[in-house]
Order: structure tokens, then C-alpha cells, then sequence
């Protein structure tokens, strides 16, 4: 709940209203995203396998075409992304178009893009990785397949589980960055501490320290990450084996 600083009680009303309006830029934004970043990551391979020789995916171009698909997702969604960032720790940004019309008219349309190097950067790490993890973990199958000889939903969900969290333990500080920088005017912080990735990194890291900084609120990643990103990517399968008719790896 939302304490109030007057009587200390909590505003219910006020809670379920921004939690309300944040929800609703969070998924106006993933779910865009979230159709992207698979449909690129596949249009990606398909690419890759029809100008290889032996039409086969290298460990390197799968990597690299879960990087390119995280990269032309949050490329095309970015600006939802720092709305979403400004509603969730300010109440004057309550509303995704007066949201967006109050940030282009104070600080331009540029401030759409603040903190897109790092996030660009992170998302390129972590689409590569846990777009690579997962399709090698179902191909290779460590824990064997069932009795019919098929992937069970289990070890989808476990080798999506263990892909997101892989990706996002190495991707984080850069998420960390990207979030800093996107809300760093909006409580009176001065931008020019915030202005560059460098510049960012330094001063959480100088100030808050690596771990109390860069990697703050990670433990809590390690519970919501894993799960939506297991969940994420074993309905694309299953979509897309309705679809195709194929395992997509």
C-alpha cells in the first residue's frame, strides 16, 4: 500500500489506481515486445540457416540472432518502456498519453530514448543468451526425453526457467543502468549524473557500490525472472508447434 506522510494511513484507492495505470503501460509494452522478440528471433535463424552452406544454425549465429531479436524488440518499444518507468515511481505519471504528451512537453521527445545504449547493450546479452540457452538445452535434453520420446512441458519450463535466469544474472547491471537513467530527472535528480551510460555506472557503483548497486534487487529477479521467462518461452513453443508443426530450436 501507498503510506501516506500526513496521517500514516494507507490510501487503498491511491494503491490500486497507480498499480492499476502502471499495469497497463507494463502490458501494453511486454506484449508487443514479447511478440517481436520471438517472431524476430525465429525470422532471424530462418535467415541464417537459408545463406549457410550446409542450411544448419552455428552455435554462434543462434546466439546471434537471439542478440538481434532483443535488440529490434526493445528498438521498437522503447519508448513504452520509460513510460512504464516514470508511472511506476511517480504519481503525476499516471496515464500512458498524458504521460507521454507531459514528458515530450517538459523534456522533449529525445527523453523517449534516455538510457537506451544500456538497455540495447543488456537486451543484446540477454536475448543471445537465454534465446541460445533454451534452444540448445532442448536439443541437447541433459534430463532425457519422456517414455514417447518428447520433450515434456516440465523440462520446457525448466530449460526456460534456467535460460532467463542465466540471461539476467549476467544482463543486470545494465538493466540497473537503463532504469537509472530513464527515471533520473523525475525526483529532482540532476540529469548530468545520469546523461551516459559511463557516467551512471560510475556513480551507482562509486556511491552504492557493486553489489548493494549495480546488482540491487536481483534476489527478487531470481523469483519473478525465472518464472515468466519459463512460462514465456514454453507457450511460444507450444504456439508455434500448433502453427508450424515443427520444434523450433
Amino acid at each position: 500500500a501507498v503510506v501516506s506522510t500526513q496521517s500514516g494511513h494507507y490510501d487503498r484507492g491511491l494503491y490500486l489506481s497507480l498499480s492499476l495505470s502502471g499495469n497497463s503501460a507494463t502490458m501494453i509494452r511486454i506484449m508487443p515486445y514479447a511478440a517481436i522478440s520471438f517472431m524476430s528471433n525465429e525470422h532471424y535463424k530462418n535467415w541464417f540457416r537459408a545463406h549457410s552452406r550446409d542450411r544448419q544454425l552455428s552455435h554462434s549465429k543462434r546466439f546471434l540472432s537471439g542478440s538481434l531479436a532483443g535488440l529490434t524488440a526493445s528498438t521498437a518499444t522503447y519508448g513504452l518502456e520509460v513510460i512504464r518507468s516514470r508511472m511506476a515511481i511517480h504519481h503525476d505519471y499516471n496515464k500512458i498519453i498524458p504521460s507521454l504528451r507531459k514528458i515530450i512537453k517538459n523534456e522533449g521527445a529525445r527523453s523517449l530514448y534516455r538510457g537506451i545504449s544500456p538497455t540495447l547493450l543488456g537486451v543484446s546479452i540477454y536475448g543471445g543468451i537465454s534465446f541460445y540457452t533454451f534452444g540448445a538445452l532442448k536439443e541437447w535434453d541433459p534430463l532425457g526425453k519422456d517414455s514417447l520420446g518428447e520433450l515434456s512441458i516440465r523440462r520446457r519450463l525448466l530449460y526456460g526457467a534456467f535460460a532467463g535466469l542465466l540471461g539476467q544474472s549476467i544482463s543486470y547491471p545494465l538493466d540497473v543502468t537503463r532504469r537509472r537513467m530513464q527515471t533520473g530527472g523525475s525526483k529532482g535528480d540532476k540529469l548530468e549524473r545520469y546523461s551516459t551510460m559511463r557516467k551512471t555506472m560510475k556513480h551507482i557503483a562509486m556511491n552504492e557500490g557493486i553489489r548493494k548497486g549495480l546488482y540491487k534487487g536481483l534476489s527478487l529477479n531470481f523469483i519473478k525472472g525465472p518464472i515468466s521467462s519459463s512460462i514465456s518461452y514454453t507457450v511460444f513453443d507450444y504456439v508455434n508447434h500448433f502453427f508450424a508443426g515443427k520444434e523450433s530450436y
